[in-house]
């Protein structure tokens, strides 16, 4: 019998009896969870068991959906395949949802890992696209595929994602523009990046571009696994210019143009387009000159990256080809930095309490854009250097100043700190109150064609 009463004060909506069950096929389910999102405040599966789920759900504001121990979703193709497990309602239509909840959610993808878009570039397996107040708790993925990431969240403000597993090929996390967030208590065995903060992104990566800023990811473990590509954390920025008749373009280029920002869709293939006419379509894709121009959002900015952004007790046991990588793409999947535009330079990124906790000789840290400051501390090293590289994209990559303090360096014998490969690079290093667990331990810095000016209290560097 259903219940009619739900909106009583202290009570909660039960999907079961709107046939949510694990007996039922995942199409009566997608319909019967349907129902209990629609009506909203909190909702509760507390019946153990693996239930079907054969299409997305769509969740509104102020809706708490909480799923009890041993409850298993379940992806299945009883009516074709399907991208999210759960979008949020106002991702379709660019408006934002508050105040949502999603707890204790494990997904069985079972092979069910497509892009077909509801909003281009949007490809989480739980996906938020315009969301204000978002906690994501307890959520578990042990089989993502190599197409969608685990958790998708962009154009975003207050959101929490906390007591994370996330094993498989994709991103684990994967964020696009937004302010405020905490990524905390994650266990990832990814392929891919474990946590992405993509301000800038492939055309089909994020549905919008912009700063993601003001945020701590703490108290993450990224696991051991034989195959790898990707990072830790990749840092991505971008930046582009105004339209003007006989640009060349190609996949993922970014324009402004009467107040909107407009990105080429094509396939990787390299294939460099002249644009002579002025895309001026108001939404959707319109195919202009060959290029298929596509509306990405109505409010422009020019450059994307990432500040303000804490590290915190990060375990890295997994030897990636670096952990953390601060970078443009320039390759025929997407090129960050259209040639002329100004320069986006990420700003006061800190790394706390680090363990490099693999003996493989990789990259702490990548870098290939221009950013102001890093700060790391109370971190363990082995062999794992600071990398700056040139990605042929721009002129000048200004002054880093990097502070390291509180830090215990491992390693035994001599480690290149410091290696700049960026023609007229300038980079300012002061260490202090560090640790050498070996007598023979020497530091180096590498300058190359830049400069780097030392302050330091390392074997090697003192002066």
């Amino acid at each position: 019998m259903i219940r009619l009463n739900f909106k009583k004060e202290n009570d909660f909506v039960n999907p079961a009896d709107f046939g949510f069950s694990p007996n039922s096929t995942g199409v009566e389910n997608q319909i019967a969870l349907q129902k209990a999102l629609d009506i909203g405040g909190m909702i509760v599966v507390s019946e153990q068991g693996t239930y079907k789920l054969a299409g997305t759900v769509f969740v509104g504001s102020h809706t708490h959906l909480i799923f009890g121990y041993n409850v298993f979703i379940k992806k299945v193709n009883e009516r074709g395949d399907f991208t999210h497990v759960i979008l949020n309602k106002g991702a379709l239509t660019k408006t934002y949802d508050e105040h949502i909840t999603i707890e204790n959610l494990y997904i069985i993808v079972n092979n069910i890992d497509v892009r077909v878009f509801q909003v281009f570039g949007l490809h989480g397996q739980i996906a938020f696209f315009y969301i204000k107040d978002l906690k994501i708790d307890g959520f578990r993925c042990m089989d993502l595929g190599k197409w969608q990431y685990g958790i998708h969240i962009c154009t975003f403000e207050d959101i929490t994602v906390n007591d994370v597993s996330i094993k498989g090929d994709k991103d684990g996390v994967h964020l696009g523009r937004g302010k405020r967030f905490r990524i905390s208590n994650g266990v990832f065995e990814t392929f891919d990046d474990a946590v992405a903060l993509n301000a800038h992104d492939y055309d089909v990566g994020n549905p919008e571009l912009g700063w993601i800023e003001d945020g701590i990811v703490e108290n993450c473990h990224d696991l051991n696994a034989e195959r790898t590509t990707g990072y830790f954390c990749r840092i991505l920025a971008g930046a582009w210019v105004d339209w003007y008749a006989g640009m060349e373009v190609q996949k993922s280029d970014t324009v402004a143009s009467c107040g909107r920002l407009y990105r080429v869709k094509a396939e990787p293939d390299g294939i460099v387009y002249e644009s002579k006419t002025q895309p001026t379509h108001q939404s959707g894709s319109m195919v202009i000159d060959g290029i298929t121009w596509v509306v990405v959002q109505d409010d422009v900015t020019y450059t994307a990256g990432v500040r303000n952004v804490i590290f915190h007790n990060i375990f890295l046991r997994k030897s990636r080809i670096a952990a953390f990588s601060i970078h443009f793409d320039n390759d025929k999947y997407s090129r960050s930095y259209y040639p002329g535009a100004c320069s986006p330079t990420h700003e006061n990124i800190t790394f706390d309490s680090i363990r490099v906790l693999h003996d493989e000789k990789f990259d702490f840290l990548s870098i290939n854009t221009p950013i102001n400051m890093l700060t790391i501390s109370n971190s363990s090293f082995k062999n794992n250097s600071i990398r700056f590289h040139s990605n042929k994209a721009m002129n000048d990559y200004f002054i880093t100043k990097i502070n390291i303090y509180g830090c215990v360096f491992c390693k035994n014998g001599e480690m290149d700190l410091v290696v700049n490969n960026v023609e007229n690079k300038e980079i300012e290093l002061k260490t202090s109150s560090n640790i050498e667990i070996h007598d023979d331990f020497i530091a180096n810095v590498i300058s190359g064609e830049g400069k780097i000016s030392v302050n330091s209290d390392l074997k090697g560097l003192i002066k």
